[in-house]
Parts: C-alpha cells; structure tokens; sequence
C-alpha cells in the first residue's frame, strides 16, 4: 500500500488558489477566453485534460476516474469522435496533491493549451483546480468535487465556470437521516458516532447527518476532526468505540481510513448496529479486498450510481467495463460512473454549441438544460451543483453491492438493518 501523504487543511488550499492567481497560473495567459487550441474545424483532434491521483491515499479513486474517463473517450470515437473530430485525453499524475494539480493544470491549459478541461477527483484537488481554469475562462466540468467548499469560492461565485455531475456532497446522507426518522421512535437507535477527517469531502455531510438526527432526539458523539494517516486513523477509531455508539457516520476519504477504523473496531469488540462511511465502500473490488467479503457485509455508503443502476447507458458502459476488466457488476467503482458522466455532459455542450468555444459551453451549461448520463439526469444550477441528482445508500451483502435505501429513506428487499458481528467477533 502506497503510505498515506499528509493531509492540508481547508485554509492551505485557498491560499494555494490565491497563490496560484497572483503568479499568473504559473505561465502566461492565453488571452484566448479559453478558445485556445484547435478550432472546431480542423481536422486535429480535440484535446482534453485532466489531472489525477495515480498513486498516493487517492489512487484507487484516481485511477478508476481515469478508467472511466478512457472507456468514455473510446465509446466516443468509435462512433466518429466528437463534430467528426477525434478526442484525445492528456492525463497528467498529481500524485494526490493539491499543490501538484496546480501545478498540473497550469501545464495543461497555459503550456499544452488543451482544447477542454476534466476535473481531478476530490474536493480537497478541485478546489485548488479550479482558480486555474477559472483564470483562463475555461468550463470546468467535474464528477468528484461536490463539496460546498469548491461552489462557495469568490473565483466561482464570479465566474460560474465549475460544473459537477453528481450528487451534492452535503445531502449524501439524507436517505440515512430519512430512514431513521420513519421509525417509531421505540425503534430508532439511541446514539450515534460522527467522527471525520480534515477534508472539504468528508465533513460536510456528517456534520449536516448530526445536527438532523439531533433534532430527532439521538445522542450524538463528536469527535476533533483528524489529518489522515494509519495511526491518527486507528487513535480515531479506538475514541469512537470508546462510546459504543449504535450508529457510526464516518467521514472518510478513502479506502484505507475506512480499513483502519474496521480493523479497530473488531480489534475492540465493538459492533454499531450501522456502520455508514463517507466514501471508500463504493470503490468495489478496491474495498472487498482490502478488508475481506465478510466483514465488508453489512457496511453502507451513500451514492448516486451503482453497477446495476437501472439505465440503459448504464448497462452498456458496465457491459463493456466488467468485459475489459474482467470483474464483475458488483465491482464497478462508482467513480468509474462519475468519470463517464463528465465525458457525456461535456460532449452534449459540444455537440450543443458546435464548437469547443468555453464562453459557449459555460452559457449552454448554466440554461437550464437537462442532460442525461450513466448517473441519470443532470441539471446545473446557478452555482454549478447538479439539482437533478438523485441519492441513495447502497450497501455490501456477502459480496454484492446493493441498493439499500431509496431517496425517501424507505429500505429495499436486500436491507441489512442490523450489521453482522465480524467476520472473527
């Protein structure tokens, strides 16, 4: 496993954006409004860049986004490319950094003056991500930034130029708040455990599940917000179990923090009734490998896709994934979906506007437009949050990944209400 990089807290990044904008993105300024590059008529391809987390606590994510974001840019030119031009994705590494997706975006807009941008994954690299695009007016089309921190920017309040596709990361837990409050209250648990990492991603849907479930008559155990490594992680864990709160409401970023509170809690005998994490559960075979089929039985995560989403793009795009990757459904990275979706709402602006104009794109995007991907619809609004997004809590069941709770809160068939004790109690 790739050790743990050290995790910077919300103000490094804006004084990374804000430092990134007085050294003029590191390169000169196009001038061009985002319109550099190839124009729509020439016979070149369309260039795109993206920036990801190839190795560093990120990977697993960064390279399902690049799976996702290659399968979609495949799909696209076998059926003529894009205005019948070709599309040719540049996928630099940030080493999940956020000072090197700076760095990195910089290269790929001033220097390699690509023709549209991708966005890295996470909130805590888009948000650094975005003052780069923003200054040379580029549309910043993105799947796995959905944290208030990257919409409530000055550069994006002003500019308008960040679009995500998915689920709004502070309503990722209302299925699970919804669930909880449909139930007598004889029946709803009594406690419940809210500890989180220092990260845009990960606070914001557990603090907004506390103060809900509080206002339901639920005790709740807060808990300082930790800088991800193995050990801060495991000191974490062993404070939650200390309570032996019924419900867990993690603020994860990745599948190892998810490992380490898991292999604590059955270290101490401890069992929540429910145990939900943030992320790290919807990486698929990523996350059943690392903590075994068994003990991954019975944990949740919220999502607003899964392998077996019932949508036709969807089926196709999981047809030929599990066939070039030889997995199964089950194992499908939801950021595979994520990445995809970025691709398809990208090239309906394209094919929309006629042209790879940015100033365009941004105007198509912000109309009020629906458009439709593997992820379902998809409406921005005035901040670039997607308000058609639809999310629910999914769930392992003895090694298949399954819808658990709808919108509304009500329980599926496959349900687990009550998590198994480990796999060795």
């Amino acid at each position: 496993m790739t050790p743990a990089l050290p995790r910077l807290p919300a103000k490094a990044i804006a004084a990374a954006a804000i430092a990134v904008l007085a050294a003029g993105v590191l390169v000169g300024c196009t001038g061009g409004g985002g319109t550099t590059g190839s124009t729509s008529q020439d016979p070149g391809p369309i260039t795109i860049g993206a920036s990801l987390s190839l190795d560093g606590p990120r990977s697993a994510d960064g390279l399902a986004f690049q799976r996702g974001y290659e399968l979609w840019a495949s799909d696209v030119n076998a059926h003529g490319g894009l205005l019948g031009r070709q599309v040719k994705l540049e996928i630099l590494n940030d080493h999940s950094s956020p000072t090197q997706v700076v760095t990195n975006y910089g290269t790929l807009i001033g220097q390699d003056k690509v023709d549209l941008t991708f966005g890295p994954y996470s909130t805590l690299l888009t948000t650094p991500a975005v003052a780069v695009a923003a200054r040379y007016g580029y549309a910043f089309v993105e799947g796995a930034g959905g944290a208030p921190a990257v919409f409530d920017t000055p550069l994006n309040q002003a500019d308008r130029m960040v679009f995500d596709v998915s689920q709004p990361v502070a309503d990722s837990m209302k299925p699970l708040v919804n669930y909880i409050e449909s139930l007598p209250p004889s029946r709803r648990p009594k406690t419940a455990a809210f500890p989180y990492t220092e990260d845009p991603f990960a606070a914001p849907p557990v603090q907004l599940a506390k103060t809900l479930l509080q206002s339901i008559g639920i005790k709740t155990y807060s808990f300082p917000p930790f800088v991800e490594s193995s050990s801060t992680d495991q000191a974490a864990a062993q404070a939650v179990a200390a309570t032996n709160a019924g419900i867990v409401v993690l603020g994860s970023t990745d599948v190892p923090m998810v490992a380490d509170f898991m292999k604590v809690f059955e270290e101490d005998h401890y069992n929540p009734k429910m145990f939900v994490a943030a992320t790290g559960p919807d990486q698929g075979e990523a996350f059943t490998t690392a903590v075994g089929v068994n003990d991954a039985t019975g944990i949740m995560v919220p999502n607003g896709w899964f392998g077996s989403f019932d949508n036709a793009e969807s089926k196709q795009m999981v047809k030929e994934y599990t066939a070039k990757y030889h997995v199964t459904v089950a194992d499908v990275n939801a950021d595979v979906a994520e990445a995809y979706s970025v691709g398809q709402v990208m090239a309906q602006a394209v094919t929309a506007t006629g042209g790879i104009d940015n100033a365009k794109i941004i105007s198509y995007l912000h109309s009020g437009v629906t458009l439709q991907t593997v992820q379902g619809a998809v409406m921005f609004d005035a901040l670039g949050e997607n308000s058609k997004a639809a999310g629910f809590m999914f769930q392992w069941d003895n090694g298949n990944f399954v819808q658990a709770l709808d919108t509304n809160g009500t329980p599926t068939a496959q349900f687990i209400a009550s998590k198994p004790a480990w796999a060795t109690g």
